[in-house]
């Protein structure tokens, strides 16, 4: 063993030591340190299940979605739209789709009515039925069988028998989804035979999608054409923004822990003067008091570090993150009972660790040099 690891093994003995007689100190700083690392992983991991979540369930969605517009705002689609989008080369499927809010007055919360596509098939209801999601039927209490009543705005009544309840793994998308029968959605929302929220289109080959909605865009000038990657960027966007806000508190929050970690360390009790310049008398030069203090400094961001990241797992992934998930997944009342896919990579533990432990040690090192160049028997003085 070399003898630089010896002088190292031999200062953290020392720190080891010396943090167990200003125990509390320690410890107050290190709860502090643990709670800001908790808020900053638990920022960063949800952040990344999220954008996990949004990829995997956007994986399934169509193509290229054209919407109709009308003064800028979505509009309904007809029929003859949809054969206007038949003849575009490189299409395999055209189908107009079907689905629309529904805002329940009796628990204050909004629902995404829709009709399976043609490709979920094994999800279509028969009429008079209906599959509802996770949080529709917690808030409405419901289980296979039960009843689900809905009343429109219009006045027109639906009484549909719940077939089933939707798997509560996507919960993140279909928390809010019930799921209706052609006949019944059109019944419920007085829609003609030939109009659709809006069209989808599948393209056969990934590489044209960008060409296909060029296309559709010229033969329907008065509509809105988006691509999944468009929509997958929208996610990624919003999730970013909302990230970065919390991020922007917890930075600020660092940053006040730093400063009380600089006066706590430009304060040295007396005790701990006595003891710098006590080594000083001894021999110890100016380096090995800045290792010693960083060893110390080291052990309690790294603590902080560890214990930190544990809460943060719990808090996301064992909890389902109820501090967090309301500001980064917005929704207003029917908040999903996800199960989130730990995604955590290197990068992330970097970032964290360079957040977490490079602004203590920083604040520590420059009072303790002082201290430590200064002439031993004026601080024994």
């Amino acid at each position: 063993m070399s003898p630089w690891w010896h002088r190292q093994r031999g200062l953290l003995e020392h720190a080891l030591a010396s943090m167990s007689r200003h125990r509390a100190k320690n410890v107050g700083v290190g709860l502090v340190h643990t709670v800001l690392v908790a808020a900053l992983a638990s920022v960063m991991w949800l952040t990344t299940a999220l954008r996990h979540e949004a990829e995997h369930a956007l994986a399934a969605a169509p193509e290229v979605v054209v919407q109709g517009l009308q003064m800028g705002r979505h509009a309904l689609s007809s029929a003859a739209d949809l054969e206007a989008l038949r003849g575009i080369r490189g299409v395999q499927r055209v189908q107009g789709r079907l689905w629309g809010y529904l805002y329940d007055t009796s628990t204050a919360a909004t629902y995404t009515l829709q009709v399976p596509a043609d490709e979920a098939a094994a999800l279509m209801p028969a009429p008079g039925e209906a599959l509802v999601g996770e949080g529709v039927a917690r808030l409405r209490r419901l289980q296979t069988g039960g009843r689900l009543y809905l009343v429109a705005p219009s006045g027109e009544f639906l009484n549909l028998r719940v077939r089933s309840v939707l798997d509560p793994a996507s919960a993140g998308f279909s928390s809010d989804l019930v799921l209706l029968n052609e006949t019944d959605f059109r019944r419920f929302f007085r829609l003609p035979a030939d109009v659709y929220t809006d069209l989808s289109l599948s393209v056969r080959n990934p590489k044209e999608v960008p060409k296909v909605a060029e296309k559709a865009g010229l033969a329907l000038r008065s509509h809105r054409v988006i691509t999944r990657e468009d929509l997958l960027r929208s996610y990624q966007h919003l999730f970013s923004w909302r990230e970065g806000l919390l991020l922007a508190l917890g930075a600020a929050a660092l940053l006040a822990f730093a400063i009380l970690a600089f006066d706590k360390a430009s304060g040295l009790s007396a005790a701990e003067r006595h003891e710098i310049g006590v080594l000083k008398a001894l021999g110890w030069d100016t380096r090995d008091i800045l290792h010693w203090k960083l060893w110390e400094a080291g052990v309690v961001a790294g603590s902080a570090l560890v214990l930190g990241s544990l809460l943060a797992y719990a808090h996301v992934f064992v909890l389902g993150a109820p501090l967090l998930r309301p500001v980064l997944q917005g929704w207003s009342v029917l908040f999903p009972r996800a199960d989130w896919v730990p995604v955590i990579d290197g990068l992330q533990w970097a970032t964290l660790a360079m957040l977490a432990v490079l602004p203590y040690l920083a604040a520590i090192v420059w009072p303790v040099w002082r201290t430590a160049a200064a002439d031993p028997d004026e601080v024994l003085r």
